[in-house]
């Protein structure tokens, strides 16, 4: 069975000085889940928000927490980010020596587990741990910064994970440089989970977020065949 079409807005786009608010303003306006990108400025070249945050944001929205960890080591955070309230807690595969290890650690915690693949790592690193995790997050840019521009080869990618997941109920998601021109590249490439920041905040709020998450979804429907 197809996994459902998710967009998931990344605060990382969004104004820091209102976040509660903009939270707020993409749950209303359509939001699936809200992805909380945290980096740490070590493992990634910028640094954004700890478990603090995601703590305060957790009474903003009753929507899926779907927290997207580019920090290493990711092990000792893990405990602090599922307390918080964190729904998914998505690690890198580069992000500490034993990720199988790390999606153990976050289970354990009664937390969905991702694993993440960056631009240059290769697809069959995940295979040993497949079984552990509910999603796959595919990186379409090096992460670190909004607004990059969406590399192609990300579609052969999720095409891939696609065939290795099988009949696995395991959620395949994008991050870096969608908007409703590469959402149905990759929809069609087997992506379920639409990861957008830039081309969802941009604009201002209310109505606006409400159209830019409408015409992310609608490209990526039709491109599943689910969107007259």
């Amino acid at each position: 069975m197809r996994q459902p079409l998710i967009i998931a807005p990344s605060i990382l786009a969004a104004d820091f000085a209102r976040l509660g608010e903009e939270v707020r303003a993409v749950d209303q306006a359509g939001a699936d889940w809200i992805h909380v990108d945290v980096m740490d400025g070590h493992f990634v070249p910028n640094i954004s928000i700890g478990p603090d945050v995601v703590k305060a944001l957790r009474a903003h929205t009753r929507k899926v927490l779907d927290v997207h960890l580019m920090i290493a080591p990711c092990d000792p955070y893990l405990e602090a980010f599922a307390k918080a309230g964190s729904d998914i807690i998505t690690v890198h595969v580069e992000a500490g020596p034993h990720v199988h290890r790390s999606l153990q650690a976050i289970r354990a915690l009664g937390k969905k587990a991702g694993v993440t693949l960056n631009p240059g790592t290769p697809v069959d690193t995940i295979e040993p741990v497949i079984d552990l995790v509910d999603l796959i997050l595919v990186m379409s840019v090096n992460p670190g910064f909004g607004g990059q521009a969406f590399i192609p080869f990300a579609a052969e990618k999720i095409a891939r994970l696609r065939a290795l997941a099988g009949a696995r109920p395991i959620d395949i998601e994008v991050d870096g440089g969608i908007t409703p021109d590469t959402a149905p590249v990759v929809a069609q490439a087997g992506a379920n989970v639409l990861v957008a920041g830039s081309a969802v905040f941009k604009g201002g709020k209310g109505e606006g977020y409400r159209a830019n998450i409408a015409a992310i979804r609608h490209a990526a429907a039709l491109a599943r065949g689910e969107a007259a």
